[in-house]
């Protein structure tokens, strides 16, 4: 498993109000940066993983958002970094930035920063969507949904020409499962979620059960009205067949596999770096 080892230069600005040159034109998203930690030393693994996710998160804003761009906005905790950079580019390079977002989560924090709300209805077309994972493989394949927002987040990032992911060091994998113990999300009609989840068992292996809610009683319901089947399978399987094979279920709605989506990868490292993965040469 191959991770290079880069930290944004403009990061290095950031802390001090100026931005300097992301990329140079000949080498786009290519430059090689330096080892150089950003910020305070955290004093646990929370406080780590928190400043890692505010590393993956600028580093992608600075290196992939430009003027007169539509950007896919992501939900999740770490998505959080990305469109606070994201505004604080907007205000102090006066930036025309139109942001569609993947959940009600992600429209909360673009309106809340003041920075322009649209939709695929008006922006079918995206320049960038930048999102989190909860586990990346080696091949970038990814697990998402541990929020309930997996259909949106992939209908968003489809709409993309290029689609970025962001990370802290604890979802880096070398293969799907071996960080992330909770499953692959699957959206289901809620009238079929317990004919779905013994076909998935029955054809795959493993367990697929209901999400159940936290702060209400029931299950969790997703931002479609659908419930969510959390897949705990028994072994690594060929993902890509499996993903098709599971959305041609009835009343499965969609996965939380993404295949062969996303362009590159930025993880926040332990030691204050900025990892980087791109989808490997076959």
């Amino acid at each position: 498993m191959l991770l290079q080892r880069w930290i944004c230069p403009t990061l290095l600005s950031a802390a001090s109000g100026h931005r300097s040159a992301v990329l140079k034109k000949d080498t786009p998203f290519r430059h090689k940066l330096k080892h150089t930690r950003l910020f305070r030393s955290p004093s646990n693994t929370d406080d780590m993983a928190e400043e890692a996710k505010k590393l993956a998160g600028y580093a992608a804003v600075d290196n992939h958002v430009q003027n007169n761009q539509v950007v896919g906005v992501g939900s999740g905790s770490t998505i959080v970094y990305a469109v606070d950079r994201l505004a604080e580019r907007v205000r102090q390079e006066k930036l025309n930035i139109v942001c569609v977002p993947t959940s009600f989560q992600a429209r909360q924090l673009i309106l809340q920063h003041g920075l322009t709300l649209s939709d695929l209805d008006r922006h079918p077309e995206l320049d960038v969507a930048i999102d989190g994972a909860d586990e990346v493989d080696a091949a970038l394949t990814l697990i998402k949904g541990g929020g309930g927002c997996l259909t949106q987040e992939k209908i968003v990032a489809s709409c993309a020409k290029h689609f970025i992911v962001i990370a802290d060091f604890r979802k880096d994998s070398s293969a799907l499962g071996q960080q992330w113990k909770k499953g692959v999300p699957i959206e289901v009609i809620p009238m079929a979620y317990v004919p779905v989840s013994r076909t998935i068992a029955k054809r795959f292996g493993g367990e697929a059960v209901l999400r159940m809610a936290v702060s209400k009683a029931g299950p969790v319901v997703t931002d479609n009205s659908n419930f969510i089947l959390d897949w705990k399978f028994e072994h690594i399987h060929n993902w890509k067949e499996v993903n098709i094979a599971i959305k041609m279920i009835p009343g499965v709605v969609e996965t939380g596999l993404f295949v062969g989506m996303a362009e590159r990868v930025y993880f926040g490292m332990e030691d204050g770096n900025v990892g980087v993965r791109d989808p490997p040469v076959n």
